[in-house]
C-alpha cells in the first residue's frame, strides 16, 4: 500500500462501494465505529438470533436446526452465559478482487469476555456479514445494536486472485440477513 491506510480505505469505499454505509471518520458514541487509522470498525445491526438449547441437544454444522435460535430485534440484547448469538453487520460490503479482509473483535467487548468471530471476507465476496458473538463469561452479556462490534483489516495484493469467491459461486454470496451454516450435500 503506497498511500496512507485510512486514505486507501476511503478511496476504495468510494471507488468500489466497498463499504455501505461508510463513515469517513470514527464515531465515538457508545462503542466507536467508522474509519480508523489502519482499518474500519463495523457495527452490529438490531437483528439477532440468540442461541438456545431448549429444542435440541446437538450442534451439527451439517444439519443446523434453526429452532436452536430465538429471533430478536432490539436496541440491545443479552447473550446468555457461556453461549452465543448471531447477528449481521449494518454495513454491506463489496470486496474488490485484489483485497482480502480479516475481522477482529473490538477491545471494549474483548475486555468483557465477549468474542466476535467472523471468517475472512474473500476477494469479490459481497453482502452483510454474519457475526458470531460469544459470551465466554458465567454472566449474561449485553450487546448494543448500531454500535461498533469489530474491526476490519484490509490486505491488498499487487495482483488479482485467479479464482474469487464470486467465481466459485460461494454459498454466502449476497447475503442480506443473518445466515445460518450451509453445507452443500
Amino acid at each position: 500500500m503506497s498511500i496512507k491506510p485510512d486514505r486507501w480505505i476511503r478511496e476504495m469505499a468510494r471507488k468500489h462501494e466497498m463499504i455501505r454505509p461508510f463513515s469517513a471518520k470514527q464515531v465515538k458514541k457508545g462503542v466507536s465505529y467508522g474509519l480508523s487509522s489502519y482499518g474500519y470498525d463495523i457495527r452490529v445491526a438490531d437483528e439477532f438470533k440468540i442461541f438456545t438449547n431448549v429444542s435440541c441437544s446437538v450442534v451439527d454444522p451439517k444439519n443446523f436446526d434453526s429452532k436452536s435460535f430465538v429471533d430478536v430485534k432490539a436496541k440491545s440484547i443479552l447473550v446468555p452465559p457461556n453461549s452465543f448469538a448471531l447477528a449481521r453487520t449494518v454495513e454491506y460490503f463489496k470486496i474488490p478482487r485484489n483485497v482480502l479482509t480479516i475481522c477482529l473483535g473490538k477491545s471494549t467487548y474483548a475486555r468483557c469476555g465477549i468474542i466476535v468471530n467472523v471468517t475472512p471476507f474473500e476477494p469479490e465476496w459481497e453482502g452483510h456479514a454474519t457475526l458470531e458473538i460469544s459470551n465466554t463469561t458465567p454472566l449474561p452479556a449485553r450487546i448494543y445494536a448500531n454500535e461498533g462490534i469489530a474491526q476490519l483489516l484490509f490486505f491488498e495484493s499487487d495482483e488479482e486472485c485467479e479464482v474469487s469467491y464470486k467465481d466459485k459461486k460461494g454459498k454466502y454470496q449476497g447475503q442480506r440477513n443473518i445466515t445460518l451454516a450451509r453445507v452443500i450435500k
